[in-house]
This record gives structure tokens, sequence and C-alpha cells, in this order.
């Protein structure tokens, strides 16, 4: 068995550790834009290139003959890798290039919703032109001056911008949808959602939608969610697969709209018989009117992934085998009931700079219940590991409970010696219980309008 992994990051390792886990002991050949020490550990060999030289990518994929291709990041998902690999015939757990358009355009995502009548979107509109006059009014007027700007395109995660927090002013929104669209050609522009956010990703095969645990990321830099974004912090999940300010209405209909989606993607894509294939993750949030989606991606999460990982128990070759063939079922998912933490080792700079790039950093014994997975760190040939510019590895801890697993990836992150930091509040209890005080403080408002309406 021998599989391509195209991917980079914490997120590419845990995916090649899950791999390797699996009893039918499979020769990964990884594909990464740079040396990536957890995954060359892993694989057979490891080809460092950029993850778009599609030519390159197809003259290994020819020469090692995989059995399937695993596709990590949504730049060469979006860009129609699949399809391409599909041409030399190589599969992959990966959807094609018209369905990453789930993660790839807003617009495209907002517009499905609509034709396929899934009621999960705020007030939106796209918009085409900068000449467009009705966009000041809508922002102004039919969003009440509260709005959140969308690059409808691939941008790194750095093309959304939300008034109050990137936008002060009206004037500062409409000039960055203009700038999107001279950029892109359009821009979404909807109104701001209020409310804790959570992500459920699932494996899917064309209708069959499987769901992992639910988690949270957060995705500013400092203590007590200040500062700019970055890819993310840090992640939670609870052993019961929930989160401790989600009801079970919530989750479910979360899972309701991945199938939803899925469904409306095999509708909406018809040349593409078998359907959505890989992972369907969506961002969601809990409103005052229910759960809405804040977007969708083409891929597993980073950290998410980082935390549903560890905690897989089924053979991970055999649910991407059961995604291609097209039987994947319930039975074939199982995460174990335990609690995860994962916090983000940094550089101390980041990501502001990259002052310490280069530096020293050296990581303990990887204690029980723990795990640790690289990210943008480099490896000298005498073995010592040295920090990239950006987030360096994910640090993992598992529990029977979530304060467990907080205080084993903090101390496991204590122990990591250099110029880094991490988010200490990550997984704590002061932290959570803001956003179920946050949950309770909505559901409570939307009983009361119900009450007034009623």
């Amino acid at each position: 068995m021998k599989i391509l992994l195209i991917s980079s990051s914490a997120r590419g390792h845990s995916i090649a550790d899950a791999l390797a886990r699996s009893p039918q002991n499979p020769d990964i050949i990884s594909i990464c834009p740079s040396v990536n020490p957890g995954i060359k550990k892993l694989s057979i060999e490891q080809h460092v290139m950029s993850i778009m030289d599609f030519e390159g990518i197809l003259k290994i994929a020819s020469d090692t003959k995989p059995d399937f291709a695993i596709i990590g990041p949504e730049d060469p998902i979006g860009g129609g890798l699949a399809d391409e690999l599909e041409k030399i015939g190589i599969r992959s757990v990966a959807p094609k290039k018209s369905l990453a358009r789930i993660e790839a355009s807003k617009g495209f995502a907002r517009n499905l919703f609509e034709k396929y009548s899934i009621d999960a979107s705020p007030k939106f509109k796209v918009f085409g032109s900068t000449d467009d006059s009705s966009l000041s009014t809508f922002i102004e007027q039919d969003l009440d001056g509260n709005f959140v700007v969308k690059y409808d395109a691939l941008k790194g995660g750095k093309g959304v911008k939300v008034s109050g927090e990137h936008l002060n002013s009206v004037d500062e929104g409409i000039a960055y949808a203009k700038e999107c669209i001279e950029e892109c050609g359009s821009v979404v522009v909807e109104d701001k959602l209020v409310g804790p956010e959570f992500s459920l990703m699932s494996f899917t095969s064309g209708l069959q939608v499987i769901d992992t645990p639910a988690v949270q990321d957060h995705k500013r830099a400092y203590e007590g969610d200040t500062g700019p974004n970055t890819g993310g912090m840090g992640t939670y999940s609870d052993a019961d697969h929930s989160l401790p300010f989600l009801e079970a209405s919530d989750i479910a209909r979360a899972s309701e709209i991945n199938k939803l989606t899925a469904k409306a993607l095999m509708d909406e894509c018809p040349e593409h018989a078998e359907g959505y294939i890989g992972f369907l993750y969506g961002g969601f949030i809990v409103t005052k009117d229910g759960v809405k989606v804040i977007e969708y991606n083409c891929r597993l999460g980073d950290p998410e992934a980082l935390n549903i990982m560890p905690l897989l128990e089924s053979d991970f070759v055999a649910i991407c085998l059961s995604m291609l063939d097209g039987n994947l079922s319930e039975d074939m998912v199982k995460c174990a009931k335990k609690a995860t933490v994962c916090k983000y080792i940094t550089p101390e700079s980041y990501p502001v700079s990259k002052d310490q790039k280069g530096e020293l950093v050296t990581f303990p014994k990887i204690p029980d219940e723990a795990a640790l997975y690289f990210g943008d760190i480099s490896e000298a040939e005498n073995g010592s590991l040295h920090l990239g510019g950006s987030r360096t590895a994910g640090i993992v801890g598992l529990g029977s409970t979530l304060e467990e697993a907080e205080q084993t990836a903090q101390s496991f992150c204590e122990q990591v010696t250099g110029p880094i930091r991490f988010r200490s509040d990550i997984g704590s209890d002061a932290l959570i219980q803001q956003r179920v005080l946050q949950a309770k403080s909505i559901r409570s408002d939307n009983q009361h309008n119900t009450a007034t309406v009623t």
C-alpha cells in the first residue's frame, strides 16, 4: 500500500501519523514545501517542492504509482490537483476543483445555500462591480453598519474583515470591498453574526457524511482572545464529542447542514457523479436565530485536525479507501471518548515578526496522553530543531476531562525551551465559561424575542 501525501504543517504531520498507525502499514510518499521533520520520519521518501507545482507532483505520482493521494491544504485542492491526478489514474481524498468552490469562493457557497434552500446564512449579497451604488446602501441600511466583507477567493485565511474589529467605519468597509472586487472580481458582504463559534468536520463520500467530534478554535494571538488573528493558536474538544456551550440540537443542526451541503454539491456538480470526496469542514456559530454557517472549508482544519487525529481509533487508511470506494459507513469511524486540548507553540514575536527564526527550540519526551505535531520548524544535520517564522508545533493533551487534557498540554508546553510562547488560557475553565455564558445569553435573548413576537 502506497499513499501520496501532499501537505505541510502540523496538520500534515497529524495526517501522516494517523496513516502510520494503520494496521495496513502503508508506505507514505510525502510532498512538502519544506522539510517537515515529523512527516519525514514517517515517510519512505519526502520530496521538497512547491505544492502548487502540479507538473512536478504528477511526475512523482507517475513514478511512484500510489494507491491513492491525500491533499492537505486548500490551495492545491482549490487549484484542481485532484482533477489532474485523476487524469493519470490516481484517486484523491480531496474534492475536485468545482466542488472545492465551497471554500474557494465565499460567493459560490452563499449562493449554493440559497439555491438549495439551506437556511444557514446571514443576510448577504455578492457584488461584482466597484461602480455598484447599492454596495454602500446595503452596508449602511440593510446591515445597519454591522457587516463582514469577504474576499471571494482563497487568500490564506486573511481575506475576511469584520466591522468593529478590522474595519472601523462604513467607508473603510466600502473601500475594502472595492479592493476585493479589483483583485478577484467579486466580494461577499454579509451581516455580522454574534455568538460562540465551533467547527464540525466530516468524512464525506457523496451523500455519506460521517461527523467527527466538534472542536472550538482560538484564532487570536494573545491571552484572553486579544490581538491579531492567526491561523489558530489552539483548540479543544470534549469527551462527549460536543462542547460545553453547545446543546444537542446545535450539533444535530450542524450535522444536518453538512449533509445538506454535500447533497447540494452533488446536485450542483453532476459532472462528478461520485460527489464530494474528502473532508467537509463547516465553521458554525450559535446565534440568536440558531446555528448559522460562517464559512466552509474543503479540507481538515489546522489546528482542528490535531484534536481529531489522536482520537481516531479506526483504521484511517480503511476510512480513506471507503470514501474513495463509496462505501463509507458510521461504524467505520470510531473516536475515543476523550477530551483534547491543543496549544500551539510559536516564536515569541509571532505573528508580528519573524525575529526568532532559526533559533534553537527543544522539546521534552512526549508524555503519555499527549501528542506533538511539527509545523514551521527545521531540523539540522545534528538533529537539533530550529524555529521557523510561523506556528512551530501543536501540542495536544488528552484526558477523560477537559481539565485533565488542559493540564497535560499546559505542562508539556511549559517544558519546551527556546524563545517561544503559547496561550496558557486555551482549554482553561475560565475561557470555556465565557463561551458558556455567551451562549446562555444568546439563547435567553432568543427566547425573549420569541415570547415578544408571540
